[in-house]
């Protein structure tokens, strides 16, 4: 049997690994809060395989074009590729899915086009006290550099402002920092029904009144998109570096480090996802995924439970332990345990008193 029948690619593994994590959003044994979370949990891990997997093939790719070189490099960033276009894909059906199994409990996950009129008017009460505080459009122009602004794990929407023939755009953070991003909806009295709209749905809702009075236009439009840097990390040409050093040189790069994936919503116009790839500097070693509506769906680890109790799994009991008992004697041997791993004292040589 040949090597390559033998190996597989440590990235492709990676994502086999993750494909488990969405196997258990589409396990209909778990409950149905808990698939919900599962999905946030695969979106997480899929951001950091991004910034850190994919970026280093990339990279890979780059330094052998400067030496003249070559690989196998492209390849696999090819099957990489391939292999998480086809995940997300799938987090799509299951996504779709498992909104319409909360809707059968009674739980719905609305935007900004499925509100009452009682709920059109809650959400702009709500846009006004709460968002405007928190949101700073920025203005795209030609002297902009995009990149010196946005926010790497930060979802955007970008704002298409048309006058005749001419368009200008900006981006809309959406500030999860601030307010959560899952907001429950005031219902009518006597509706035995759960509303939920997401953060980004109230900005979408209410983008009339943010721009109007400031911008001339006669149509104005929003979609989701979400960039992710890459991370600069690798142990291997840092081996004289601590790993605190490392780390902390790591985390403090993907604030400028360049894009190795963009996300954006599939119903953006072909001129307006152009003009963002060229200013974002999209390569052709970058991954273009077209996406729903939301983005940054790391969030969903932490859905809310608006349900009945069997909804979600029960919390697991905590286990007690004879070292940890709060007792003074037992704390005292605790620490005199740890005392003697580190420094090497039999303790056979101390005593308790």
């Amino acid at each position: 049997m040949s090597a390559e029948k033998l190996y597989v690619e440590k990235e492709l593994s990676w994502l086999s690994f993750n494909e488990r994590v969405l196997q258990e959003a589409a396990d209909k044994s778990v409950p149905i809060v808990e698939r919900i979370r599962f999905l946030g949990i695969f979106s997480n891990n899929l951001d950091e395989f991004y910034k850190v997997r994919f970026a280093d093939v990339k990279r890979r790719i780059l330094i052998n074009q400067e030496r003249g070189g070559n690989d196998n490099s492209k390849h696999l960033l090819s099957k990489m590729q391939s292999k998480a276009l086809k995940l997300n894909e799938r987090f799509d059906e299951l996504y779709a899915e498992l909104i319409r199994e909360m809707a059968r409990r009674r739980i719905f996950l609305v935007n900004e086009t499925q509100l009452s009129e009682t709920q059109q008017k809650w959400i702009k009460k709500y846009f006004h006290k709460e968002v405007i505080p928190h949101i700073t459009p920025l203005l795209i122009s030609e002297d902009i550099d995009v990149l010196q602004f946005l926010k790497d794990e930060y979802a955007y929407i970008a704002v298409e402002l048309k006058k005749s023939d001419s368009y200008q755009y900006a981006l809309l953070e959406i500030p999860t920092d601030h307010l959560p991003r899952f907001v429950m909806v005031p219902e009518q009295k006597g509706k035995r029904r759960k509303t939920i709209i997401l953060l980004d749905n109230i900005i979408r809702y209410c983008l009339d009144e943010l721009f109007s009075g400031f911008f001339e236009y006669d149509e104005l439009s929003g979609y989701a998109m979400k960039m992710t840097r890459d991370a600069e990390y690798d142990l291997r040409y840092e081996v004289e570096h601590s790993l605190l050093e490392q780390m902390s040189e790591g985390v403090s790069q993907r604030l400028t480090a360049m894009p190795v994936r963009f996300v954006y919503e599939r119903e953006m116009p072909n001129h307006m996802l152009s003009f963002l790839c060229d200013k974002l500097k999209i390569s052709n070693y970058d991954n273009l995924i077209p996406g729903g509506r939301y983005h940054n769906f790391k969030d969903f680890i932490g859905f809310p439970n608006v349900g009945r109790e069997y909804l979600e799994n029960k919390p697991l009991p905590p286990m007690n332990c004879a070292d940890f008992d709060a007792t003074p004697t037992n704390l005292m041997r605790l620490k005199l345990k740890i005392y003697c791993c580190t420094t090497r004292i039999t303790p056979s040589n101390t005593s308790l008193n």
